[in-house]
């Protein structure tokens, strides 16, 4: 007797998106796969770097900072939006990475302080 097909849940296709996606990255180059870390790393790095820098010379500075950057963000973005139509080259892809690790940093560290 033949099993019966096992019924389709939203637990299922996460899980089969998640490793379509797993598969996607292992078939890309290192190349790429370690760019895109690094860039996401460095991201992270300087955006730490961005907003603590303000914060010792002067005082109430922060938020304008963090405003700054989240623009320069969003203009990355919808420029990318406009320029790219096709597959993402691995230049708007680091580009991306930089923008998702600085916003993790920023978030992480509003998380720190406690606002």
């Amino acid at each position: 007797m033949a099993e019966p097909k096992p019924q389709q849940t939203r637990l299922q296709a996460v899980q089969s998106h998640l490793a379509g996606s797993l598969l996607r990255q292992l078939r890309h180059s290192w190349r790429a796969g370690s760019l895109s870390l690094l860039s996401l790393l460095i991201g992270f790095y300087l955006a730490q770097n961005v907003t603590a820098l303000p914060l010792v010379r002067f005082r109430d500075s922060r938020p304008v900072v963090v405003l700054a950057v989240v623009l320069v963000f969003e203009l990355a973005v919808r420029l990318r939006t406009r320029l790219v139509s096709g597959p993402t080259p691995l230049a708007w892809v680091m580009v991306d990475n930089l923008r998702i690790g600085a916003t993790y940093a920023m978030v992480f560290e509003a998380f720190k302080l406690g606002t």
